[in-house]
């Protein structure tokens, strides 16, 4: 016999089942509500009515059918998924006056923005879904604003609405659409929680701040099979509020054309970066560095995975960044906070080849700092095969490259050149670098690796090419510990290793393929000879 418990769990179970069906088959099809689809009638308060009526009604689908459909603010509601049929569009009014900012912040340049298309704040159980497209006609919107709106474009850009706006929601799928031309960020998710993100065909240039896809302090996230072709970033985590972290996330199958970062993380850092991992996707025509972790801000970041990534002709590959800007970004709840840590980073199994025309003259592959007092820790680079355009000369290899402690961090901070054409690192303690190999276009007499100001060091199993007149293949400047092993020099020059400064010790060179350089080791006046062994 069944027990009252029993039959009380089982009625509430089927009145589940049959609440959430019913809310799945409530439609509201907008038009009934007075929306006109001919390109030119304002429907924002025909949508909002919709909306209103599905969420009263306890949740469904509000559905945009086949026409054009313009719209200013629409707030989504619990419960509620937005449904663009074939042929829909919605299009962002070029009014800034038809747009709302319900949750008001500032960004990594310090400018105050928020305003939005669509939003979600608050909200459970929402999505934006199906085969139609938003187009948010940004450069209309701009050329609307500056008639009345005279100041520099750095400062006015920030009124500029998002295209889409999730804010402190639990439970949100965004998926199948097209999304085009924002007036700002394309889609911004703050402090959420349990989103899927898939199947978006993203074109968003025109306007400056065209980022693609903004993941800001969320939680249990997942973003797959998505095509960005962006004016800025094209996904980007940041951590503008303090409270929340990025962390548990899982990206997969992206394809990405970004103006600037393809893969960022970090332009504004105050909480955590954690448990992320980034997979299989396709880089190219990138003008502004392919992967990019930062952390300025506080940020602790960490665990983190980027793997199986392939780029073509993007600028300067990687940039790997711990610094003291320490940036506020809501003033109202946070405070200034100490230097985070940028520890246990993985990146594997990339493929690239560089632009020859970067930002960066001549390119350089790979870029790793943290600043005086702050190493970054524990990083592991494996698997690694970038082509560059190589043109460096003996006096580009002894540039110093300045500090920026407190600076915006981008590929150009450290310019104009760097003086390794591989890998450049300076305060990092626990550096691998596994099979990390280049090849070149062109003589490059930089050494393949510097590495200054750093500790624990590895080296092995790369294929470095060199070239006649060549100072080294790797200089070490004030390194602690390292090892360098079963590497493979092609080519020729003076010195496979370079060991400079008071704070050298315990180096280890052992099997590596070295025929053709002159010396395995050179040392700086002062240096101990016993500071670098042979085994």
């Amino acid at each position: 016999m069944m027990t009252f418990r029993k039959i009380l769990f089982l009625n509430l179970l089927f009145c589940g089942i049959s609440l959430f069906a019913n809310a799945a088959d409530r439609i509201f099809d907008i038009t009934r509500y007075g929306a006109v689809g001919d390109g030119t009638t304002l429907n924002t308060t025909a949508i909002q009515k919709a909306i209103d009526a599905c969420y009263k009604a306890g949740g469904g689908k509000v559905v945009i059918p086949q026409g054009k459909f313009l719209s200013g603010t629409i707030v989504l509601k619990d419960n509620i998924t937005l449904q663009f049929n074939k042929d829909a569009l919605l299009l962002g009014s070029t009014n800034l006056a038809d747009y709302q900012n319900v949750d008001p912040f500032t960004d990594g340049l310090g400018i105050d923005v928020g305003w939005a298309l669509l939003v979600a704040v608050d909200a459970r159980n929402i999505g934006i879904e199906g085969e139609g497209a938003i187009d948010g006609q940004g450069s209309k919107l701009k050329a609307q604003q500056i008639l009345t709106d005279t100041r520099p474009e750095s400062q006015r850009w920030g009124k500029r609405p998002f295209m889409i706006r999730i804010v402190r929601c639990d439970g949100v799928t965004v998926k199948g659409l097209t999304l085009n031309y924002a007036a700002a960020w394309t889609t911004h998710f703050f402090q959420s929680k349990h989103v899927t993100v898939e199947n978006l065909k993203i074109v968003s240039h025109g306007v400056p701040h065209n980022d693609g896809i903004d993941i800001d302090g969320c939680q249990n996230v997942r973003i797959k099979d998505c095509d960005i072709v962006s004016g800025d970033d094209g996904l980007c985590f940041k951590t503008t509020s303090s409270k929340m972290a990025c962390s548990d996330i899982v990206v997969t199958g992206l394809k990405i054309k970004s103006s600037q970062g393809a893969i960022k993380m970090g332009t504004e850092s105050m909480a955590p970066f954690e448990n992320i991992k980034i997979s299989n996707c396709y880089i190219y025509d990138t003008n502004n560095g392919g992967i990019k972790l930062l952390t300025v801000d506080g940020a602790h970041l960490q665990n983190v995975e980027v793997s199986d990534i392939t780029m073509e002709e993007v600028k300067t590959p990687i940039l790997i960044r711990l610094g003291s800007r320490l940036s506020v970004f809501r003033k109202t709840t946070d405070t200034k906070q100490e230097t985070g840590i940028l520890d246990n980073v993985v990146i594997r199994n990339v493929k690239a080849k560089a632009a020859a025309n970067a930002q960066l003259k001549p390119p350089s592959g790979i870029l790793i700092t943290g600043v005086p007092g702050h190493d970054i820790t524990n990083l592991t680079l494996e698997n690694i095969d970038i082509h560059l355009a190589g043109g460096g000369t003996i006096d580009d290899s002894r540039h110093e490259v300045p500090e920026a402690v407190d600076q915006y961090p981008e590929v150009k901070t450290f310019g104009p050149l760097i003086p390794a054409y591989g890998v450049w690192a300076r305060h990092v303690n626990g550096l691998k670098l596994k099979n990390v190999t280049f090849s070149l276009d062109n003589a490059d007499l930089r050494p393949s690796f510097i590495l200054q100001e750093c500790k624990n060091i590895e080296i092995a199993n790369s294929q470095i090419p060199a070239y006649v007149g060549a100072q080294s293949i790797i200089r070490l400047e004030n390194v602690a510990g390292a090892g360098i092993d079963n590497n493979t020099v092609k080519g020729e020059a003076q010195a496979f290793v370079q060991v400079e400064g008071s704070g050298s010790s315990t180096i280890r060179i052992t099997k590596n393929n070295t025929s053709d350089v002159k010396k395995p080791a050179e040392l700086s006046a002062g240096i101990d000879a016993k500071a670098v062994t042979f085994e």
